[in-house]
């Protein structure tokens, strides 16, 4: 742990040792010809960020699933939207249905009939039956109700994403800056923002 410390503070010794290092050239030894003038770079103009557009995806999402897909135009999630909610929705209605067959026989075991047809299962069975599908069922609605949330989700942050800056007026940049006061050029790297 402590040569992890000691590496790491020599490392971050010399990186810092280079970058303060002057060089002390005349003038008369600059190449000019590789100096570069920053006004000269040509910007695109971006379309303005709709600050609504994240909110406006998720709200549409959650009125109809996939809906908030469609407006980011990401129109391939929409069947998987679809599908993610789907299928536990459908897992839920059979367990339903399943529960209500293994509830209404063992109600009729215990009035006294034995005409279900379930005849080769026990009481016991038919209890453990219920409660496994009763555990399945309710499984399936929250798995359906998580993949709802992460529909609502996954529109706004696709939205989010969309708007992310990547054009070329975030990049870096090296330069040659000449230095009046000093007589002297400069070697250095910007990092550009522009908003």
């Amino acid at each position: 742990m402590l040569n992890k410390l000691v590496y790491s503070s020599i490392i971050f010794l010399l990186l810092s040792s280079i970058t303060f290092a002057q060089d002390n050239k005349e003038t008369s030894d600059v190449d000019t010809e590789l100096m570069v003038v920053q006004d000269s770079v040509q910007t695109s103009q971006r379309a303005p960020l709709d600050v609504l557009a994240p909110s406006k995806a998720a709200f549409y999402s959650a009125v109809l699933p996939g809906l908030g897909q469609a407006y980011n135009k990401k129109y391939w999630k929409i069947p998987l939207v679809y599908a993610a909610i789907g299928i536990p929705v459908y897992l839920y209605i059979q367990n339903d249905r399943d529960l209500d067959l293994y509830r209404d026989a063992f109600k009729r075991r215990l009035a006294g009939f034995n005409d279900d047809q379930f005849q080769n299962i026990s009481d016991d069975g038919l209890i453990r039956a219920q409660q496994q599908l009763r555990r399945n069922k309710e499984l399936s609605l929250l798995i359906a109700i998580g993949m709802y949330a992460l529909n609502i989700v996954d529109a706004n942050v696709d939205a989010h994403l969309l708007q992310f800056n990547v054009d070329e007026d975030l990049s870096l940049r090296p330069h040659f800056k000449f230095d009046q006061m000093e007589n002297n050029t400069n070697l250095g790297v910007t990092l550009n923002f522009k908003f």
